[in-house]
């Protein structure tokens, strides 16, 4: 199959009675520079186990394969998953998981590597699921729509800073790679996409997260206009007095914004929540 040529994908899809599903957000990489690049920045060695997150026709599936991978694929198009097992039938260091990833993916074994290009109604979903559930990879490289890889690498103060943000910079070292134009996708989309890099903190396992940590964050920027205490009274049962409480005990002035606030601040308060209670 060539995978470099949108007019033999879409006859291939045709041939096989194949659609593309809006849904899925299905858009395949047919830029071979763009492809090799992002495996390049993996970096994993031969004999690894990489995850792969939707592979769709096998784009990068056959790159991972010629360099010695071991490839545990996650898809969710039925017609793709046959066409992945005919391809990659005689590959003993393929497998293929089918299904919803965000449903799939706990019960299978780890791997230290993982290679996405990952579509937008999950990509934040997802990373968010593994960190959260503390499923972490020695390094990631994904590729997202730019709104998403903007919020990813953002920094305290940012606008584009959230609570995804955190999460992200709580497990890894977040590094925005080339931005990739739409013309380098079959079918294109309506806006670029870009690759990231994430590698994982040498501390990640220490920073382990309190209980409250996750609905903390989702609270304190689920109103942005808000002040920090605005957001935290109520939380947990929080009364306004308690709330001052919590942020003084912690040092953070309730008057600021959540935006404002670096990972380890939303530790703190969510550690003294956890203890006041």
């Amino acid at each position: 199959m060539n995978y470099n040529s949108a007019a033999e994908l879409r006859s291939f899809l045709e041939q096989n009675n194949l659609g593309m599903r809006k849904k899925y957000g299905q858009n395949f990489l047919i830029n071979p520079g763009v492809r090799s690049a992002l495996v390049d920045v993996l970096d994993a060695p031969a004999g690894e186990g990489v995850w792969e997150i939707g592979p769709g026709l096998g784009t990068m599936t056959s790159l991972l394969l010629e360099r010695g991978l071991a490839v545990r694929a996650f898809e969710i198009d039925s017609g793709f998953v046959r066409v992945l097992r005919e391809l990659f039938s005689d590959a003993d260091n393929f497998s293929l998981v089918e299904g919803d990833a965000l449903k799939t993916w706990p019960s299978q074994p780890p791997a230290p590597f993982l290679l996405g290009n990952l579509p937008y109604n999950i990509a934040a979903a997802l990373l968010a699921n593994f960190i959260e559930r503390g499923r972490y990879f020695k390094r990631m490289v994904v590729t997202v729509q730019r709104e998403v890889a903007r919020r990813m690498a953002a920094v305290p103060g940012s606008s584009d800073y959230s609570s995804f943000s955190a999460l992200c910079a709580s497990a890894y070292r977040v590094q925005p790679l080339m931005v990739i134009k739409s013309a380098s996708f079959y079918p294109r989309p309506k806006v670029d996409s870009q690759g990231v890099l994430l590698e994982l903190r040498e501390d990640a396992a220490a920073r382990a997260a309190p209980k409250l940590l996750y609905p903390l964050l989702r609270q304190l920027f689920s109103s942005r206009r808000k002040t920090i205490k605005n957001n935290l009274v109520g939380f947990s049962g929080l009364s306004a007095a308690k709330a001052d409480e919590a942020l003084a005990r912690c040092g953070i002035d309730g008057g600021r914004r959540a935006e404002e606030l670096a990972f380890d601040d939303f530790v703190a308060l969510a550690n003294i929540i956890d203890d006041m209670r």
